[in-house]
């Protein structure tokens, strides 16, 4: 089919959905009224020590009526909960009492700021201050006082790397726990004039594998599906300023070439909300020297990896940036097609942020000044980033520039574009323009959903003439019980170049398909039972198979303390038009390979002291065979240690050559208290043949104002079976303050 055909097929299918299914509106519990809250307005402020005992809290508005989500939604949760509500001039506050009968067995294991609480008692806050179930802030807290925010992109996918100013506190005893937050507005994006507010509220209890919340549908909580907060009026136009001063002190050294660099290096960013709903950042002299390391990945295949962003300066309002649901709708991978991979699903974004700061082996580039200005004006979504680049190896100093608009549509749907200008790693002029639709309606019967997304862009590249376009749609019926469906394409030309986005595979068509069935017993050990066959081919457009995946996920299984088992068998065709070095002289010829593998997975209840995973995957490689191990264990004596191993063990017997790739991880965190953590961290691969150290002391005395100091030391073999030796070390001791007006 041409090419035209197919977008305009795409645009049909777009279109009828927009207009033919109803609008949403935003989810009720159980089929009922949507519930709603009243909040009330003080004077007197809480102190947020994780205690409940100021007179004020007894003026709050109180929420009690909560019910499962897991294992029996709409069921009776086992304990009780209690939560508070009040708010001032300057922020939101909310309490919670969270009632358990065998308060010894509270899992509380993380203590550290900033790590996942994935694995603990929590509980949780989802605030949609606009309304408009398309965007959201997610706050959650353990019982310790860790805290973990995260910011809402299309509604359904949380973008955890987020940090917003924030604080809370709790504290344990015989009954179960506290919990406290304070929420300022201005970390907020909100409308003064909108007295309706949507927000949720969870609790998980870990060793039952028990989720409870105030509203939800098909077992999910996100901004589309809350309830209603009503009352806040009387906020004034907040026009907030944060100053964050920085400065790192910082020695480097390459052992191979013996040069140094290194001094003192201030930095300045600036946020200001120009309005309630926008906001204004500026960045001078831009440092990202503290920012976490990248998790290694063993890459088997003929294309580059996909590492997620983490620089704070590219997280703020990155919903605001997103495009078409390019990448999947976030959550549990395993809810999607497990046949093609993250780099996969993320192949033909037009802004992937990790293009800017960093070249083409991860080497840091200096950022001399960048503005961003992002956020909403009536129904309109607006962002603009300009950056300017400094000059590194034969690069000149580049202008950058990306604008985002979208409208919002319907009730929980949108369509915009976007516009790139320049090209970090190149001398070569480049932009692309782009558009899209996203679609979500939450309305259909038995409390389920459905999502759909078309886009459509467009590269200019100096050099290139024509096929340069890229398009694609996908529709999904998600679930986490009954049927649920996904189905998605997309084409990318031979000469389509996103310089500030991330494509690893062009001049092709992606095709996926997913369809799969959870049955959940009533009364059983399993909580749930899934099968399902998860689908990709990809084929080139000069004609031809490049990749196919048929993935059945035979039986998976889950039980009451979340304890995991799954089959499945797989199915791949490769075919390959030129000589494929998988290995350092191993060199798989053209032609066409089928090769089938069999697995299983195992993963024990999180909660668990020690806990685990392990994986298994046997089976013919190419036209040879492959053996797939892969083993992490956790173990957490204490909430002021964890150690944590990983080993990815791949046995590849091939006619040209046999090798075997490994990868080992180990991580050591020691939170000294809730404030001040020093994380070790050990990553290993022979392919690469180094060992890359990573040690970091961070202290946070408060949200917004933190010390760093890190140590980063790289050992790498001379000579094939020689011994190591040092390539590269860096120190850095960084300093960040904020000022907040």
């Amino acid at each position: 089919m041409h090419g035209q055909s197919r977008l305009l097929i795409c645009h049909c299918v777009a279109a009828t959905l927009c207009f033919l299914l109803p609008p949403t509106v935003r989810a009720q519990s159980n089929g009922g009224e949507q519930k709603s809250v009243q909040i009330i307005q003080v004077d007197e402020v809480p102190t947020i020590d994780g205690r409940l005992d100021e007179d004020v809290w007894s003026r709050a508005v109180m929420v009690d009526d909560f019910h499962q989500i897991e294992p029996n939604e709409y069921a009776s949760p086992s304990e009780r909960t209690q939560v508070y509500l009040l708010y001032d001039d300057e922020a939101l506050y909310i309490g919670a009492r969270l009632w358990d009968s065998e308060a010894e067995q509270i899992t509380a294991h993380v203590l550290r700021q900033g790590e996942v609480l994935w694995t603990e008692d929590r509980f949780s806050v989802i605030l949609d201050p606009l309304n408009s179930g398309r965007s959201g802030f997610g706050f959650e807290i353990n019982p310790n006082g860790v805290r973990r925010e995260g910011q809402y992109q299309n509604s359904s996918n949380l973008q955890e790397n987020w940090e917003g100013i924030w604080r809370a506190a709790a504290t344990q005893d015989a009954e179960g726990w506290v919990a406290e937050m304070a929420i300022p507005f201005k970390t907020l994006t909100f409308d003064p004039s909108n007295d309706r507010w949507g927000i949720n509220f969870g609790r998980r209890i870990a060793r039952k594998n028990e989720q409870m919340g105030w509203v939800s549908r098909n077992r999910e909580q996100d901004p589309s599906i809350s309830g209603l907060m009503l009352g806040i009026d009387g906020l004034q136009q907040v026009s907030g300023l944060d100053i964050v001063t920085s400065v790192s002190l910082s020695d480097k050294k390459d052992f191979t070439t013996g040069e140094t660099d290194g001094g003192l290096n201030p930095s300045l960013d600036l946020f200001y909300k120009i309005t309630p709903l926008l906001n204004g950042s500026l960045t001078v002299n831009t440092d990202f020297s503290a920012t976490e390391v990248d998790d290694r990945q063993v890459n088997l295949t003929r294309f580059s990896l996909f590492f997620p962003e983490k620089r704070e300066f590219f997280l703020r309002d990155a919903d605001i940036f997103a495009f078409g649901r390019i990448g999947g709708r976030g959550g549990d991978p395993s809810l999607g097609n497990t046949a093609a991979s993250r780099t996969s699903r993320q192949n033909g974004q037009p802004f992937f942020s990790r293009r800017i700061g960093l070249g083409e082996t991860g080497q840091p580039v200096d950022l001399n000044v960048g503005g961003k200005l992002a956020g909403r004006a009536g129904r309109w979504n607006i962002g603009a980033l300009a950056i300017r680049q400094d000059q590194f190896e034969d690069v000149e100093a580049t202008d950058i520039f990306i604008g985002r608009v979208a409208a919002n549509v319907l009730s929980e749907s949108s369509v915009g574009m976007i516009v790139t200008n320049g090209d970090p790693r190149s001398n070569l002029d480049n932009s692309v323009v782009g558009i899209d639709l996203t679609y979500l309606n939450t309305r259909l019967s038995g409390g389920r959903s459905l999502e759909g997304e078309a886009w459509y862009q467009q590269s200019d590249t100096e050099g290139l003439d024509s096929d340069d376009r890229a398009f694609g749609f996908g529709l999904r019926l998600p679930g986490r019980i009954g049927w649920r469906a996904e189905l998605g394409f997309k084409e990318l030309e031979e000469n389509f170049n996103p310089a500030l986005g991330f494509v690893n595979n062009s001049g092709i068509h992606d095709s996926m398909l997913a369809v799969g069935y959870t049955h959940r017993p009533q009364g059983s050990y399993l909580r749930a039972i899934f099968t399902g066959v998860d689908a990709q081919r990809i084929d080139l457009l000069t004609g031809g198979l490049q990749t196919e995946v048929v993935k059945l996920r035979l039986a998976e299984f889950e039980n009451h303390i979340n304890e995991e088992l799954g089959f499945h068998y797989t199915s791949t065709k490769e075919v390959l038009i030129e000589d494929f070095e998988i290995s350092e002289g191993v060199i798989i010829p053209p032609g066409q390979y089928a090769f089938d593998s069999y697995g299983f997975a195992f993963e024990t209840g999180v909660h668990r002291k020690l806990s685990g995973s392990f994986e298994y995957e046997s089976g013919d490689f190419f036209d040879g065979e492959q053996l797939v191990l892969g083993a992490d264990i956790t173990w957490r004596p204490s909430p002021h240690f964890q150690g944590r191993v990983g080993y990815e063990y791949n046995d590849i017997e091939l006619p040209q050559g046999d090798f075997i790739a490994r990868l080992v991880r180990l991580e050591a965190s020691i939170a000294f208290s809730s404030t001040l953590s020093w994380v070790n961290l050990i990553q290993y691969d022979n392919m690469s043949e180094t060992v890359g150290i990573n040690s970091r002391l961070h202290w946070i005395p408060e949200a917004g104002r933190e010390a760093f100091f890190v140590i980063n030391h790289n050992l790498a073999q001379r000579t094939e079976n020689s011994s190591y030796h040092s390539a590269s070390a860096d120190v850095v001791v960084k300093l960040n303050y904020l000022f907040r007006f």
